[in-house]
């Protein structure tokens, strides 16, 4: 922690970086505990939050970065296991946009075609094209696309279950503000 001592900036985005994968796990267990009587075995999803920064072309794992600045692009991949011996159905995982950072538009990715959508309103709704209102210049209010600067966070959903002893991944980025 002494790289942090002297920058609390750099620790405050430190913490939330923990938060977010300690609030990612916590959303995928959540997500199985209902499911868990009607399979006929039982799923065990395992989450795993890793994340990077790019730094002159490379790739450093925010372990080894030291602090984050301002205009770094950090790297964030959700890997799903299923520990258990039955399907996970309706698998959902979020991940989140930590505070004092802004979702990098186009970034969010994931295997076998997931449903990506998006929150800016800390996970109470979620939306492919979240809409904000914004008054024009007659006085009327229009519904318009919310800037990727406000989501808050990013939900992956697939249609078919995450099998026992299968994996899936997903991954997004933000900018250090």
């Amino acid at each position: 922690m002494k790289k942090f001592k002297n920058n609390p900036r750099a620790l405050s985005v430190a913490l939330i970086c923990l938060l977010a994968a300690g609030t990612a796990a916590g959303f995928a267990r959540q997500q199985f505990s209902a499911q868990r009587a009607a399979a006929s075995g039982q799923p065990e999803v395992k989450v795993m939050l890793t994340g990077a920064v790019a730094r002159a072309g490379e790739s450093v794992p925010l372990d080894k970065a030291g602090e984050v600045r301002p205009g770094e692009i950090l790297d964030w991949r959700i890997t799903s296991a299923n520990e258990g011996d039955g399907a996970a159905r309706q698998y959902k995982t979020v991940g989140q946009i930590p505070r004092g950072t802004s979702f990098v538009a186009g970034s969010a990715s994931a295997e076998y075609d997931a449903v990506v959508t998006y929150s800016i309103d800390n996970g109470k709704n979620f939306s492919p094209r979240p809409t904000v209102e914004e008054k024009q210049a007659d006085g009327t209010v229009k519904q318009v696309s919310a800037p990727a600067s406000a989501y808050t966070q990013v939900r992956y959903e697939w249609s078919d279950p995450l099998a026992a002893g299968k994996t899936l991944a997903a991954a997004y980025k933000v900018r250090v503000r």
